[in-house]
C-alpha cells in the first residue's frame, strides 16, 4: 500500500517544541518534494515547508522561518519537521505530502490542489 504516515504530534505549551515525523511506504521519495501544510479550523490551508529528496533544497512559509527546521533522511525514506518557538497560531493539523513538482509548489498550492500523496495527519496543539 502506497502511504504517507505521520507522527509526532502532540500538545506543547507555548515555546515549547516538536518534531513530526513522516515515512513512506510502498514507494520511494527520492523523486518528490515533500513539505507539511496545515489546516486549523476555520482557516486556509497553509503549506508550511517543504524540500526536495533530490537535492535538499527547502523552502519555508515566512510565518515559520526560523522556528520550522525541514530535514531527510533518504535512507529511511522519511521527512522531518522540527518546530521550535511554538505559539498558539501554529495549532492545527499538520499533513505531510508528496509531489512529483519540485520547488516551492507545496508551499505555493491552492485549497484545491491535489498532492500525489497526502497522510492522514497528525495534530499539533499549542496552549498553557
Amino acid at each position: 500500500q502506497l502511504q504517507l504516515v505521520e507522527s509526532g504530534g502532540g500538545s506543547v505549551q507555548p515555546g515549547g517544541s516538536l518534531r513530526l515525523s513522516c515515512t513512506a511506504s510502498g514507494f520511494t521519495l527520492d523523486y518528490y518534494t515533500i513539505g507539511w501544510i496545515r489546516q486549523a479550523p476555520g482557516k486556509e490551508r497553509e503549506g508550511v515547508a517543504c524540500i526536495s529528496m533530490r537535492d535538499g533544497s527547502t523552502y519555508y512559509a515566512d510565518s515559520v522561518k526560523g522556528r520550522f527546521t525541514i530535514s531527510r533522511e533518504n535512507a529511511k525514506n522519511t521527512v522531518y519537521l522540527q518546530m521550535n518557538s511554538l505559539n498558539p497560531e501554529d495549532t492545527a493539523a499538520y499533513y505531510c505530502v508528496a509531489d512529483s513538482v519540485g520547488g516551492s509548489t507545496v508551499l505555493a498550492a491552492p485549497a484545491g490542489y491535489e498532492f500525489d500523496y497526502k497522510g492522514q495527519g497528525t495534530q499539533v496543539t499549542v496552549s498553557s
